[in-house]
């Protein structure tokens, strides 16, 4: 195992087998690294799989087991049997699922497999919420005022909310995704609040603790991704703005934050910094903070995994996050310093959901009938489907991301709105309109954007006003998928003439011209 920084033309994983713990986009995203470093991929999939698109990019697959996640991708018995079968030397879990379960990547470095993220202390120093604020209230990073863990007494809860201060927020311990949490305004709705977060926690967790954190007021949502080797270095590669948020599940990130505080990068950067030592982080991490109206940041959290927004970082500054992560999971030294980051451009990341956002962004099952994926310059798809893939109703509706690249958000804009009106998916609903929308809105493209804005500015009837305009262009690329079918149809049956050609054994009219 080498520890010094290797060539950028350097194999360092030649030949080792590496099996992705996930499905979709980022299992796909995450194979092609693994090629691209000389590895051997190793996907695996559950029974409403067997047509997803990342299996096509493996060297080998193997079956997990059934359709639910507790069953298949969340079944760690089946996952270390995987490796065992599969004879994986290393193992990357993605996002979900069990990529920030502490216990499990326990039991992967105790089946003699390499995990592929942070050491389990950090992810279990990190997994607490409570914990992790005690942790960085001794860096010296700013802590939103909040408490310890709520007791089951209402009414101690309500004590506590008043020396914090409301508006307060209820939020899982042990979660994230909104899951578990609730915004009160005052005793009544806290009381009445308490006893659904908890429960909800606890179905979603596993863990019903909660506590309590100030409710500040129109913030925006940033967050600063971090690589750590395993030699004490530790860098930033700056900020991403998620404040397209619905129901704290983000929609659209960029990076530069077109919030307007001079030095912000750099003073989240040092803080992520200095969290990252606090608890000794090692590989790919992000640290999320809420940045208030005036300029003003305070810790949130740190997602100890890689994000699914990581592209955007990786197109600005043009270091491949995956590739790193490999490398430092192989224990080689970082081959970049702070100082030799550089940032460029600005880009713009669209999640694309199966889900129907003119009804409420219900989730869309079906067979994905045809496809155009939109190309040009700034454009990069990381997506886990394509035409024959079935969407399925057992996991995220999350099926791909568009990421887009420009010289300035004008142009990153432009040039998003340009790849959405080339998008085609036929066979199910998606929250393309929705992209389309927000790209649109004058707000958004003034930049003055916080985590309330889809709350304030976005109404249903604005998506249901553009179905006509929408039906017309899926039967456009229904009928387009249709006549293609036809011509590669009629192409494939040969003439008389090309026949008789062929049965003589001779080359047909024209070959001499050719």
């Amino acid at each position: 195992m080498g520890t010094s920084p290797s060539s950028p033309r350097s194999r360092p994983l030649e030949g080792r087998r590496v099996l992705v713990a996930n499905r979709g986009e980022i299992a796909a995203r995450i194979l092609r690294s693994v090629r691209d470093e000389g590895g051997v991929g190793i996907a695996v999939y559950s029974d409403a799989d067997r047509s997803a698109g990342h299996l096509r990019l493996a060297d080998e697959v193997h079956r997990l087991g059934p359709p639910p996640a507790a069953e298949s991708y969340l079944n760690a018995d089946a996952l270390l049997e995987a490796c065992r079968r599969t004879r994986a030397e290393l193992l990357h879990p993605g996002y979900g699922f069990f990529a920030e379960n502490a216990e499990f990547a326990r039991m992967v470095e105790k089946a003699g497999v390499i995990w592929i993220g942070p050491p389990p202390r950090a992810i279990g120093a990190m997994g607490d919420k409570i914990a992790a604020r005690r942790t960085v209230e001794a860096s010296g990073v700013p802590l939103i005022p909040g408490s310890g863990e709520l007791p089951a007494d209402p009414e101690a809860a309500c004590r506590q909310a008043a020396a914090i201060g409301y508006p307060v927020l209820i939020k899982a311990a042990f979660g994230g995704g909104g899951k578990g949490m609730r915004l009160c305004a005052n005793d009544e709705e806290l009381r009445a609040a308490v006893e659904m977060a908890r429960q909800e926690a606890g179905r979603a967790f596993g863990n019903a603790t909660i506590y309590l954190e100030r409710a500040i007021s129109h913030p925006r949502h940033v967050e600063i991704q971090i690589l750590a080797d395993q030699h004490g270095q530790v860098i930033h590669l700056g900020e991403r703005e998620c404040s397209i948020q619905r129901r704290h599940q983000k929609l659209l990130e960029e990076t530069p934050t077109p919030a307007p505080f001079a030095g912000l990068r750099d003073r989240m950067g040092r803080a992520a910094v200095a969290i990252a030592c606090e608890i000794g982080y090692t590989n790919a991490g992000t640290v999320e903070f809420l940045v208030d109206p005036e300029g003003g940041f305070y810790f949130l959290e740190v997602n100890t995994r890689l994000q699914v927004e990581h592209p955007i970082t990786e197109a600005v500054t043009g270091i491949d996050i995956v590739r790193r992560q490999l490398r430092i999971a192989l224990g080689e030294r970082l081959d970049i310093r702070q100082e030799q980051v550089e940032w460029r451009g600005h880009a713009i990341e669209c999640r694309i959901n199966a889900e129907d956002p003119a009804r409420g962004f219900l989730p869309s099952t079906g067979w994905i009938r045809s496809v155009r994926l939109p190309a040009g310059a700034g454009a990069r798809n990381d997506v886990g489907f394509q035409t024959g893939t079935e969407v399925t109703p057992h996991y995220d509706p999350l099926i791909g991301k568009l990421i887009i690249w420009g010289e300035d958000r004008e142009q990153a804009i432009d040039r998003a709105l340009r790849a959405i009106r080339e998008y085609r998916i036929v066979g199910i609903q998606t929250n393309l309109p929705f992209h389309s929308w927000l790209l649109g809105h004058p707000r958004f493209r003034a930049g003055a954007t916080d985590t309330a804005f889809l709350e304030e500015e976005f109404r249903p009837e604005e998506i249901l006003g553009r179905e006509e305009e929408t039906a017309a262009i899926l039967a456009a690329a229904l009928a387009e998928y249709r006549g293609d079918l036809l011509i590669r149809r009629e192409s494939a049956r040969p003439s008389s003439a090309e026949s008789a050609w062929k049965r003589a054994g001779r080359p047909g009219p024209g070959w001499g011209n050719r």
